[in-house]
């Protein structure tokens, strides 16, 4: 994929997450002395943000002029329901950064914070695009093609409707076709089974809209069963924030399970340890393909502008992907192509 290399401007929560500013600078470091056409605001404690950026290492010190900082309190209590997120007049770090957003001092917003408080504020900050209802969640999975799968939702909606669904296979496929240069993605409803019967009743409404519409720059490929998701034989599945979210979180504690199972195994007598040892190479491209640092940051697909949530305990090099998925959407300008 090129980009742009018009100058991006990206708002990061630099309190969100389990690490805070640890994290986020140098996350944002990382990100970009990969992507020269951005540069970072960075919304905290300045003081903080100040001695961690004091520690960056020696070979990212070039990134450093391409960082500010804006004084904006802490983080949000995750505590916090959405609707006392609302009615909070107190500074806080997520509140800013999605404010420069919409103001446009930004054209994108990085946040680790909890999910809720981000698309409650984000909805009111920056709101919808027009004729969509709901906003969904995305990020990649690995496949064995080496081609990731894109599911959404991952969370924002657990009450979704047939029509909303119909709608996050329209914006996921265009994320696809965009972000990863496939010219028809193949998308499918995420379901219990493949028959026509199975299946709750909103994803039998959405499957049957689906296939009666004509759609030119995607191609629906009906039902997929949870264990075809690591095929690669889809670009593109759609679920609600329920089922989504779970099949998320299993298949990254399975990654790290995997991992844990691989090394104990190799440490078992000194013919594991040989073999282990000829086998390093492998095991670490292998163990590297499954870590879920490298597909760290969801897009809420449907708002006006780009938001990426980064997972709340990811360190620095997964903010760093968080960053970087930013910027590549703000470059692209997918918020305002996704409904084309």
């Amino acid at each position: 994929m090129i980009l742009a290399m018009t100058p991006l401007r990206i708002a990061i929560d630099a309190m969100g997450g389990d690490h805070g500013p640890r994290a986020t600078v140098s996350g944002a470091a990382l990100a970009l002395a990969e992507r020269p056409n951005a540069s970072a605001t960075l919304y905290g404690r300045c003081h903080l943000l100040d001695v961690e950026l004091s520690r960056l290492p020696a070979h990212l010190a070039h990134v450093c002029d391409r960082i500010d900082f804006v004084e904006a309190g802490d983080s949000l209590p995750v505590d916090m329901t959405p609707s006392r997120i609302l009615r909070d007049a107190r500074p806080n770090s997520l509140h800013a950064s999605l404010l420069a957003l919409r103001n446009g001092e930004a054209q994108a917003c990085v946040s680790a914070g909890h999910t809720g408080a981000i698309m409650a504020l984000a909805r009111r900050d920056i709101g919808m695009l027009v004729n969509v209802a709901r906003p969904a969640i995305s990020a990649a999975i690995p496949t064995v093609s080496h081609r990731p799968c894109y599911m959404l939702d991952l969370g924002a909606n657990v009450d979704a409707r047939a029509e909303h669904l119909v709608d996050f296979a329209v914006m996921g496929a265009a994320m696809v076709r965009l972000l990863d240069n496939v010219p028809r993605p193949r998308v499918a409803l995420l379901n219990v089974g493949v028959e026509s019967s199975k299946g709750e009743r909103r994803v039998r409404d959405a499957d049957a809209l689906l296939r009666a519409a004509e759609h030119s720059r995607f191609e629906y490929v009906g039902y997929l069963e949870g264990d075809a998701l690591f095929t690669g034989n889809t670009d593109v599945a759609v679920c609600d924030g329920m089922v989504g979210n779970v099949a998320l979180k299993s298949s990254e504690g399975l990654a790290r399970m995997l991992g844990e199972r691989l090394r104990g195994e190799f440490q078992t007598g000194w013919y594991a340890q040989v073999v282990g040892w000829l086998a390093t190479p492998v095991l670490r491209r292998f163990l590297q393909e499954l870590n879920p640092v490298r597909y760290n940051g969801a897009s809420f697909l449907g708002l006006r502008a780009t938001v990426v949530k980064s997972h709340g305990s990811a360190r620095a090099d997964g903010f760093a992907y968080a960053v970087r998925r930013a910027v590549d959407e703000a470059a692209l300008n997918l918020p305002g192509r996704l409904m084309s």
